[in-house]
């Protein structure tokens, strides 16, 4: 191949590659981007999304959601919230409250997503499965040890808890 046709070539190439690299300038990221993204809500208040898109729409707070459950055992639902404390070693689950001090315990479906450690103060927004359940003891220290609890107060925990839990599958935060 003579000089000027491998210059040409060159020059077409990157012609390209530039031109594709800046295709996505001013549209919105894909779905699957947005996981711990920080994106602006209608609201103008800055979130972050989490696992599964969802919105904020039909959220209830957890003071309804243990009227609405009454003796179900499980039920699929959105629900919003203070985030009261989160897993100091990797942000694994959640503690969310409300103002009357309820507090459920939040994992994240398979394990598939994890929320800043630094979230505690903040709202989230989350849809997934409520569920009364017994945790066992072997859990709620793995638990107490993972909020940073001291030896003595995970040694205390001797008796399996059963309480509301919370599975998301996909979380806003505010």
């Amino acid at each position: 191949m003579n000089p000027m046709k491998k210059m040409f070539v060159f020059a077409t190439v990157a012609f390209f590659l530039f031109s594709c690299g800046n295709g996505n300038q001013g549209k919105a990221p894909a779905a699957d981007s947005l996981q711990g993204a920080p994106i602006a809500d209608t609201s103008s208040v800055s979130a972050q999304f989490f696992g599964e898109k969802i919105t904020d729409e039909g959220a209830i707070s957890l003071s309804e959601l243990k009227t609405q459950m009454g003796d179900k055992k499980e039920m699929n639902v959105k629900l919003v919230g203070e985030i009261e404390s989160v897993c100091q070693k990797k942000g694994c689950w959640m503690k969310i409250k409300n103002d009357a001090g309820d507090i459920i315990h939040v994992t994240f479906k398979d394990y598939g997503f994890f929320m800043p450690k630094d979230a505690s103060g903040r709202t989230a927004i989350m849809e997934g499965i409520a569920k009364i359940e017994e945790t066992s003891v072997a859990d709620l220290q793995e638990y107490a040890k993972d909020a940073n609890k001291s030896e003595q107060e995970v040694a205390a925990i001797k008796e399996p808890k059963t309480e509301l839990t919370f599975e998301a599958k996909g979380v806003i935060i505010k």
